[in-house]
């Protein structure tokens, strides 16, 4: 699994220490959950406390930029307009936006509206209009650290179908997150979103799902939400991720603008809802690091 370490050698977590006294008990416990058929984190995807306060700090900036677009957004306002705002207030704070020519994707930000799945590309011909739901999606680089999370807004007078279905997919979160401890498996976290969706008639997109990340904008894990418990890779202090379900107020199948090769959408022009947050998994649980 990884590069064979003697016990008096450096640990490879960078600590300096030796690795008997350091990693050594830890990479036997994900060992022997490789031998019973588990996926388990590879070393470059556990996150040492330097790279932690690194990402802290990036996910700072990004929580900052969400609450700018919370306290301006409104009717009237254009989707270019959010995208000035979170390209200006993360340079103000000494940040790039990560998606800002990221694949040659054009914008510092994701605007999905009503039935944009997500990728929604900004543009000074989308206005915001009373009824509207709209996720925004931000993503920041802060000295080389990566940071990305979401939140879904309500534009005027949303009605109560649009509200709830944006209301069940924080709850999804939130109650997805509850399943996120060391030595427990992201399948645990992916059942119980989706279990909540389905009891409350949504569907969970498939197709798209959350990420690692951190040195990367873009790292494995790949993170489902249509998942079962004990499957998928096995969650162990260090390792950081996404989680941001897709619900759909109608069907799960969805489809990929062709003109744009960015924006996906529902197929069958229902609403979709999406929140993402940014979380670390601790030795005694987890800790949110961008909302």
């Amino acid at each position: 699994m990884h590069r064979k370490l003697g016990r008096n050698d450096n640990c490879w977590c960078g600590s300096g220490k030796k690795y008997k006294t350091c990693h050594a008990s830890f990479d036997e416990k994900i060992s022997q959950y490789k031998s019973k058929g588990h996926i388990v984190p590879k070393h470059e995807i556990i996150k040492t406390p330097e790279e932690i306060e690194a990402l802290r700090a990036s996910a700072k900036i990004n929580i900052s930029v969400l609450d700018y677009v919370a306290q301006n957004i409104k009717e009237g306002v254009t989707t270019e307009d959010i995208d000035k705002w979170v390209y200006q207030k993360t340079t103000e704070l000494g940040g790039i936006p990560a998606t800002l020519d990221y694949e040659e994707y054009p914008k510092s930000v994701c605007t999905s509206i009503n039935d944009q799945v997500c990728h929604g590309i900004p543009s000074d011909e989308v206005v915001l209009k009373d009824g509207d739901i709209i996720n925004v999606d931000v993503s920041t680089i802060f000295n080389g650290y990566f940071s990305d999370s979401s939140r879904m807004f309500c534009i005027g007078d949303v009605s109560e179908e649009k509200r709830k279905l944006v209301d069940v997919t924080k709850e999804c979160i939130e109650i997805g997150l509850e399943q996120v401890k060391p030595w427990g498996f992201l399948g645990d976290m992916g059942q119980a979103v989706h279990e909540h969706a389905m009891k409350n008639g949504y569907t969970v997109v498939q197709e798209v799902g959350g990420h690692g990340i951190g040195n990367e904008f873009h790292e494995d894990p790949w993170v489902s939400y249509v998942s079962e418990k004990g499957t998928e890779m096995l969650m162990v202090p260090g390792m950081v991720f996404t989680i941001e379900p897709m619900l759909n107020m109608g069907a799960d199948e969805i489809y990929l603008d062709e003109e744009d090769g960015w924006t996906i959408y529902t197929v069958d022009g229902k609403p979709s809802a999406q929140w993402e947050i940014m979380v670390l998994v601790t030795e005694t649980g987890h800790e949110v690091l961008a909302y």
